[in-house]
């Protein structure tokens, strides 16, 4: 063995010492203090209780340790009631939320409930309509549930009772069977405007629109018996009185046709007579002005001339009349609308 080998021997002889001695240092240090520890923990305590009475004192012993692990044990109890309690409140207050929205969500389900009752009573007045519509126009009543017996009406199967599928609510049921009866309707009802569209030239030689416009107008007299606005007896009024309480407003053609008309004379006054289609004549009379010549043929809702007060008149109006032949007729059975009579 060489001198170099033997040197290195000796030095790591020496480190082992060194390295088994600090070790053995520290393992004495650890013990050394782990028993000092101990013997701190291990000190004993005596805990007296003295009432202010006369009773009897109350000690009892216990070590450091003991007492050490009571006060964790006390401290974990209280901070956990803290922990739980604050929760319980979070938790609390989440549950009177929900509750709260509970109550929202009901009354909303209610007013949906009722909307949905007034849904179903609009839904029967629009079923008989249509039914006495389709009838009058010769169109095939709808009946949305074919493979069943007709009852009472389109939509019986709707309106009865009836069991609802399971999962499904009374209410989702219902407005699906509506849906499928205004689907179906769908078809009857473009016939209906198919046709109102054949007859629309029809409808312009039917003298059907209110001749006058206006925000006050009014029907100051209706046709058939009445007292003479002057002469204060009773006698048989041949027309409509319209009145917007002033002059100047316009006067339409109530259908298209050829003014045979532009005249005045005592009674009327300045007044126009239109021949329409099918026998049918209009006169509109009390007027303040003219605008359509006699042989012109008018359109329906043309302007022909103004409101006035000329002729037997109390006060600015339109005195209306429509003639089928030799024989005059009330106008209201012709003009869709419904006026205030003064």
């Amino acid at each position: 063995m060489s001198k170099t080998q033997v040197t290195v021997k000796k030095f790591e002889k020496r480190v082992a010492s060194k390295v088994s001695f600090g070790v053995g240092t520290i393992f004495k240090s650890i013990g050394t203090f782990c028993l000092k520890l101990f013997k701190v923990f291990d000190n004993k305590l005596t805990i007296m209780i003295v009432p202010h009475s006369q009773g009897k004192v109350i000690n009892f012993q216990t070590n450091v340790f003991a007492l050490i692990l009571t006060f964790l044990l006390a401290a974990g109890m209280i901070s956990s009631f803290f922990y739980f309690n604050k929760h319980s409140l979070a938790s609390n207050r989440e549950i009177t939320s929900l509750t709260e929205q509970n109550k929202e969500n009901l009354a909303s389900l209610d007013q949906l409930r009722d909307e949905n009752a007034n849904l179903f009573q609009a839904a029967k007045r629009f079923q008989s309509s249509l039914s006495q519509s389709l009838s009058l126009l010769g169109i095939k009543q709808i009946n949305s549930n074919s493979d069943k017996p007709a009852s009472d009406g389109d939509l019986s199967s709707l309106f009865n009772s009836k069991e609802v599928v399971s999962g499904t609510s009374r209410e989702v049921a219902d407005i699906q069977e509506l849906t499928s009866y205004l689907e179906d309707a769908v078809e009857p009802i473009e016939q209906i405007g198919k046709m109102l569209k054949n007859q629309q030239t029809l409808f312009t030689e039917i003298p059907n629109i209110c001749p006058v416009k206006g925000p006050y107008l009014h029907v100051s007299m209706a046709f058939g018996p009445n007292i003479h606005p002057k002469k204060g007896i009773w006698y048989i009024h041949k027309g409509m009185d319209f009145s917007t309480y002033r002059s100047g407003d316009p006067v339409m053609a109530t259908a298209s046709g050829q003014v045979v008309t532009v005249g005045a004379d005592s009674s009327y006054g300045n007044f126009i007579i239109i021949k329409h289609k099918h026998g049918m004549y209009t006169r509109y009379a009390h007027l303040s002005s003219f605008r359509a010549t006699k042989g012109q043929l008018v359109e329906q809702g043309e302007v022909i001339g103004y409101v006035g007060n000329t002729g037997v008149s109390t006060g600015p109006h339109l005195h209306y009349e429509v003639h089928i032949g030799s024989d005059v007729v009330d106008p209201a059975k012709y003009i869709n609308i419904q006026l205030q009579l003064r």
